[in-house]
C-alpha cells in the first residue's frame, strides 16, 4: 500500500471540511489528507480550481483520479503535503510494486493467470519473467523514461547491468553461445527456447519508451547474429565478447533513402584493394536504430572488382574509423533511439571484416529476417496489451454524465473490439513461437516465412486499430504528451514504426501470399 515517511496523524472529516478558504484548503485523496494551502500559488491550474466547492475540505479521490494518474502521489514533493489520515480509515488504492503482476482483466497474458492453463509454459519460464520483470522495473524503467524525455542513449550503467545479468545472450535466442550459463531465475541455457526470448521481449516490451527501448541492444539480436553465424575467426569471437559484455554497442544497417523494402536496389558499394587486403566503402545508411552511438555496423552493400560478380550484395563489419560519419534523423520515436544518418566517405575495412562469402549478402541479411519479425510481433502485441489495460483503469475511474466511462454502451463496444485483438494477437505468436521452438532452422526458412509475414502484418494492423480507439476513449487526453493520457499518445505517435519496419505491412502480405503460391496442389481444383 501507499505510505508516508512519516506517522500520519488521525484527522476527522469535519476538520477537513473546515479548511476550504483562500490561503487555507485541505483534500483528501484516498484517505491522506494534503495540505495545499501553499502549494495552491503554484498549482498548474491556479488557486481557483482549488477552491472549487467539490475539492477544498472536500474528500477529492473521484475528481483526482479523474484529472491524475496515481503517480503524482508517489513524487516527493506532492508527498510532502500530507499531513494526516482520515480517522479510522485506510488506504484502498495499491502502489505498484517492482516485478507485481497486473490485476487489471487483460492486463496480463493468459498464461500468467494462474486460472488459466497452457501447453506452452514450465516452471522455468515462469521463474524467468518474474526476475526480469523486477529487474525491467528497478533497474531498467527508471533510465528509459529519462532517457525517453531527454533523448540521451541508455546509460552505461544500464548497459552493463544487462551485460553482467546476461540479458544480451539472452536476446541472441537459444543457442550454444547459452550452454553452461544459468540465467536469471536460475534457468540453464540448455534448456532456454524462443518462449523464454518471448518472455525477455514482452518484459521490455512492456516499458511505455518505445524509442529508448528500439536502441537498447536491438543491436544484438539484429546485427551480431550474422556475426556469430558468418564471420571468421578471430573476429567471430572478439566481437561477440564485446558486445554481449557490454563493452560496444552494435546496430545493423540495410536501408537506404535508394532502398527500403526493395533491399536488392541498395546503392552503398565496396571495392577491393589491388592487394586484396582491405575494402574501400563508399556511400549511405539512413534510419539506422542505434546507429549514432554504435560502435560496430554490420553493414549491407553492393561489392565491386572482387572474385564474385560485380554489384551483389555483401556483408561488412564495419568499425567506428576515419570517414565514417553519423548525424542523428528526427523522427516520431525519441532520440534515445539513435535513429542515424551514416555515411561512408573511403572508409577503409579490412578484408577480414567481411562477413560470409562476397554476394551472398541478401543470403545473410534475409537468413534472420524471420526471427527479426517474430521479435517485433512479440514486442508489439505487448505494448497492445499495455494500451488496454490504460484503457480499461481510465473508463473505470472516469466519470462522466453521472457515470464511470464503462457504464457507457460504445466504450464497452470499443474494449471488447480491442481485447479481442489483444488476445487473437498473443495466441497467434504463442503458436507460431511454438513451431519455432520444434522446427530446424531450414523447416522455419520453408514454412514459416509466410506465416510471420501475415503475423506482422495483422499485428500492427491491429495495434493501429486498438490504438485509435483508445484515443476515443481518452479524447483530448490522449493527444496530450502528459497526464493521464501520455501513453496512449506515445504510442500513437510512434505506432507507425511498427507498420513499417522489418517490411512494410503492404510487402509482408505479398509475401506471405507468395511464400503460399510455393505450396499450391497442381492437383487441386473446384
Amino acid at each position: 500500500m501507499a505510505t508516508s515517511t512519516a506517522p500520519l496523524r488521525p484527522i476527522a472529516r469535519d476538520e477537513v471540511a473546515k479548511h476550504n478558504k483562500p490561503g487555507d484548503i485541505w483534500v483528501v485523496v484516498d484517505s491522506i489528507v494534503y495540505d495545499l494551502s501553499k502549494f495552491a500559488a503554484m498549482h498548474p491550474g491556479g488557486e481557483a480550481v482549488l477552491l472549487d466547492e467539490d475539492i477544498a475540505g472536500k474528500d477529492t479521490t473521484t475528481v483526482f483520479f479523474g484529472l491524475h494518474r496515481h503517480e503524482v502521489l508517489l513524487r516527493p514533493q506532492y508527498a510532502r503535503l500530507r499531513i494526516g489520515q482520515i480517522q479510522g480509515e485506510k488506504q484502498r488504492i495499491r502502489t505498484p510494486q517492482p516485478g507485481d503482476l497486473s490485476r487489471v482483466p487483460y492486463g496480463e497474458p493468459t498464461w500468467l493467470n494462474p486460472a488459466f492453463k497452457t501447453p506452452y509454459y514450465n516452471d522455468s519460464h515462469r521463474r524467468l519473467q518474474a526476475e526480469f520483470r523486477k529487474f525491467v522495473d528497478e533497474v531498467i524503467l527508471p533510465d528509459a523514461l529519462v532517457k525517453e524525455d531527454n533523448g540521451k542513449a541508455p546509460s552505461k550503467e544500464v548497459e552493463q547491468a544487462m551485460a553482467d545479468k546476461l540479458v544480451n545472450h539472452m536476446r541472441l535466442g537459444p543457442g550454444k553461445h547459452l550452454h553452461g550459463l544459468v540465467l536469471m531465475g536460475g534457468v540453464k541455457g540448455e534448456e532456454f527456447d524462443f518462449f523464454h526470448e518471448m518472455i525477455v521481449t514482452q518484459e521490455l516490451a512492456r516499458m511505455p519508451t518505445r524509442g529508448y527501448s528500439s536502441g537498447l541492444g536491438t543491436g544484438v539480436f539484429l546485427g551480431l547474429s550474422p556475426v556469430m553465424n558468418f564471420a571468421k575467426e578471430p573476429l567471430r569471437s572478439r566481437v561477440i565478447d564485446e558486445v554481449l559484455t557490454g563493452k560496444k554497442v552494435m546496430c545493423l544497417a540495410i536501408t537506404e533513402a535508394f532502398a527500403g523494402s526493395d533491399v536488392a536496389g541498395m546503392k552503398c558499394r565496396a571495392t577491393r584493394s589491388a592487394d586484396g587486403k582491405y575494402w574501400t566503402i563508399n556511400g549511405t545508411k539512413k534510419w539506422i536504430t542505434a546507429g549514432r552511438y554504435a560502435d560496430y555496423i554490420l553493414l549491407a552493400c553492393k561489392t565491386y572488382n572482387g572474385d564474385g560478380p560485380d554489384g551483389q550484395v555483401t556483408t561488412f563489419l564495419v568499425e567506428r574509423s576515419e570517414g565514417l560519419e553519423t548525424k542523428p534523423i528526427p523522427t516520431t520515436y525519441s532520440a534515445a533511439a539513435g535513429t542515424a544518418y551514416v555515411t561512408f566517405d573511403n572508409v577503409k575495412v579490412p578484408a577480414e571484416n567481411q562477413i560470409g562469402p562476397e554476394g551472398r549478402g541478401l543470403y545473410i541479411i534475409f537468413s534472420n529476417f524471420n526471427h527479426e519479425r517474430w521479435y517485433m510481433c512479440c514486442a508489439v502485441s505487448r505494448g497492445a496489451r499495455q494500451i488496454v489495460q490504460e484503457c480499461l483503469l481510465w473508463a473505470a475511474q472516469r466519470d462522466v454524465f453521472g457515470k464511470p466511462l464503462l457504464a457507457q454502451p460504445v466504450i464497452r463496444q470499443k474494449l471488447a473490439g480491442m481485447i479481442a485483438k489483444t488476445e487473437a494477437m498473443q495466441s497467434w505468436v504463442e503458436n507460431v513461437t511454438y513451431q519455432m521452438c520444434n522446427m530446424d532452422y531450414a523447416l522455419q526458412a520453408k514454412h514459416l516465412a509466410g506465416p510471420i509475414s501475415f503475423l506482422k502484418m495483422q499485428i500492427t494492423h491491429w495495434t493501429g486499430e486498438i490504438t485509435d480507439e483508445a484515443v476515443q476513449i481518452f479524447g483530448g487526453r490522449g493527444l496530450t504528451k502528459t497526464g493521464m493520457g501520455k501513453y496512449i499518445e506515445h504510442y500513437q505517435r510512434t505506432r507507425k514504426f511498427d507498420a513499417v519496419l522489418g517490411g512494410a505491412e503492404e510487402v509482408l502480405g505479398d509475401l506471405g501470399v507468395r511464400q503460399a503460391m510455393k505450396f499450391m496442389p497442381d492437383d487441386q481444383r473446384l
